[in-house]
C-alpha cells in the first residue's frame, strides 16, 4: 500500500474513532443529566407530597392528595415496613407493578415498562395513622428516552457530515507529505537512468520540514556534482602531472641506452634527471595520499596544546635539512584546544613552502588573542600575482610552473593545508605582493565549538 493511501485511511479511521466515542460519551453523559434531572423533579414532588399527608387526619384525605399528586404516566404506591401495600394510584395501568424497590445506598432505580423505562424513588412519610410508611413514586421517561433518540440521530448525522470534511483533509494532507517525496523518487530516478545530478523542482520556500528536506536534496545534489567535477578534474590533473616526469624519464632511460656507454657527461645528465624527476613523483604521490585522507573522514583528537612547542618542533627539522634561518616570535606557552598532530603537519606544510619559495630568511609569529591565536608565517620571495590569489588553495594549481618544477612544487601543499585548517576549525588567508613577499595568517580558535 502507498503512503498516501496509508495516511489517508489512518487520519481517516483515527478521527471516525474519535468523533464516534465522543458522540458516545456526549450521549451517555446526556442521558445522566436527564436521569438526574428527573430525580430533581420526582424528589421535589415527593417532598411536597410529603408535606401535604402530613396534615392530614383520614386515610380517605390522604387517597385524594395522592390522586392530586399523581405524576403524568406515573405512579404512587404507600407499603408499610412489611412491604405490604396500603395505597397505589397509577396515572398508567400496570404501572405501580413495577420493581419500583430503590436498593440501599441508590438514589433511584430504573426497570423497564412495555417497552419504556420507568424511573422510581422511594421516601419514609408518616401516613395519617401515625405509621412510618414508604412512599414510592414512579414515571415513565417517554420524553427522556424521545430526547436521546433526537440526539442520536443528531449525533450520527453530524458524525456522517463531519467525515466528508475529514475525509477531504486526510486526502490533501497525504497529498502534502507525499508530493515532495514523489519528487525526490522521480529525481533519484532520473538521476540514476541519464547518470546526472537531477534537481528536485518547484521547491516551496518554506521552513517546514518538508520544504527544508527539497532544499537539502538540492544542496546535497549540488555538493555531490561538485564533488564529482572534482574528482574527476584531480584525476585529470594527477595523470597529467604524472605523466610529465614519467616521459623525462623515459626519454633519458632512452638517451642512456643509446650513448649511455659512449659518454660520461650523458650518464651524469640522466641519472641526475632521473633521480630528480623520480623524487619529485615520489613527494607527489605522498602528497596526493595525504590530500585524498584530508578529504574524507579525520578523527580530529582535540585536547590542551602549546602553539609555541608545535611551531618550535615544526622549525627545528627545517633548520637541520635545510641550513634556513627560520625566526620565532613568541611570548612563553600559547594554550589551545586543538589536535596537535594535524597542527603540527599544517606548520610544516606552510614552513616547507615558504622556504621552497623564498631565499631571505622566514619570519613565524604567535599573537595571543581573547578568543582566538594567530600564527603568521612570513618569507620575502617573489611573491605571487593577485590574480592567482583566488586560486592559491586549489589542487594542483601552481604559480609559474617552470620555476615550481625547479623548486619541487607540486601544487598540492597549500589544498592539503586547506583541508586540515577547515577540520581544525581554524582559518587560513594568504596575503602576497609581488618581488616583497607571502605572509600566511592561521586562525585558531581557543576552544571548540561542541555540536549540540
Amino acid at each position: 500500500m502507498k503512503l498516501k493511501k496509508k495516511i489517508h485511511l489512518f487520519s481517516t479511521l483515527l478521527m471516525f474513532i474519535l468523533l464516534v466515542l465522543l458522540n458516545v460519551l456526549i450521549y451517555f453523559l446526556f442521558g445522566k443529566m436527564s436521569h438526574n434531572t428527573e430525580y430533581e423533579q420526582l424528589l421535589g414532588r415527593a417532598k411536597e407530597l410529603t408535606v401535604a399527608i402530613s396534615k392530614l387526619e383520614t386515610e380517605a384525605d390522604a387517597d385524594l392528595v395522592l390522586r392530586a399528586f399523581v405524576p403524568a404516566n406515573g405512579a404512587i404506591s404507600i407499603v408499610d415496613s412489611n412491604d405490604k401495600p396500603l395505597k397505589k394510584i397509577q396515572s398508567v395501568a400496570g404501572l405501580g407493578n413495577v420493581n419500583n424497590q430503590v436498593k440501599s445506598g441508590d438514589s433511584y432505580t430504573i426497570d423497564r415498562f412495555d417497552g419504556t423505562d420507568a424511573f422510581s424513588i422511594s421516601m419514609p412519610i408518616i401516613w395519617p395513622t401515625g405509621e412510618v410508611v414508604t412512599m414510592n413514586l414512579t414515571q415513565l421517561l417517554t420524553d427522556v428516552e424521545e430526547n436521546m433518540r433526537v440526539l442520536r440521530y443528531v449525533l450520527i448525522g453530524v458524525t456522517v457530515f463531519a467525515m466528508i470534511p475529514i475525509t477531504l483533509s486526510s486526502m490533501t494532507l497525504g497529498r502534502i507529505v507525499t508530493q515532495p517525496i514523489e519528487k525526490l523518487i522521480t529525481a533519484m530516478n532520473k538521476s540514476r537512468q541519464s547518470g546526472t545530478y537531477e534537481k528536485m523542482t518547484g521547491v516551496v520556500n518554506g521552513n517546514d520540514e518538508l520544504a527544508q528536506m527539497e532544499r537539502t536534496f538540492n544542496e546535497m545534489m549540488v555538493q555531490l556534482e561538485q564533488n564529482y567535477r572534482k574528482q574527476e578534474q584531480f584525476v585529470s590533473n594527477a595523470s597529467h602531472e604524472l605523466k610529465t616526469p614519467l616521459t623525462v624519464i623515459e626519454s633519458y632511460s632512452r638517451l642512456l641506452a643509446r650513448r649511455g656507454l659512449e659518454n660520461r657527461e650523458v650518464v651524469d645528465e640522466a641519472l641526475n634527471a632521473i633521480t630528480s624527476e623520480t623524487g619529485r613523483m615520489k613527494e607527489m604521490i605522498e602528497q596526493m595520499l595525504d590530500l585524498a585522507k584530508s578529504s574524507g573522514f579525520q578523527a580530529f583528537e582535540f585536547e590542551q596544546v602549546d602553539l609555541t612547542y608545535l611551531l618550535e618542533a615544526a622549525v627545528k627539522p627545517l633548520r637541520q635539512a635545510y641550513g634556513r634561518e627560520i625566526i620565532i616570535e613568541a611570548d612563553g606557552p600559547t594554550i589551545v584546544e586543538t589536535d596537535g598532530k594535524f597542527v603540527k603537519q599544517l606548520l610544516f606544510i606552510l614552513l616547507d613552502n615558504a622556504r621552497k619559495y623564498s631565499d631571505r630568511e622566514i619570519f613565524t609569529a604567535i599573537e595571543d588573542r581573547e578568543t582566538e591565536v594567530e600564527i603568521t608565517v612570513r618569507d620575502y620571495g617573489k611573491g605571487i600575482p593577485q590574480s592567482d590569489l583566488p586560486h592559491i588553495f586549489d589542487r594542483f594549481y601552481r604559480v609559474e610552473s617552470d620555476r615550481s618544477r625547479k623548486t619541487g612544487g607540486t601544487g598540492l601543499g597549500l589544498s592539503i593545508a586547506k583541508e586540515i585548517a577547515d577540520g581544525l576549525g581554524a582559518t587560513l588567508s594568504i596575503e602576497s605582493v609581488v618581488d616583497i613577499g607571502t605572509v600566511i595568517r592561521v586562525l585558531i580558535p581557543k576552544k571548540q565549538q561542541r555540536s549540540q
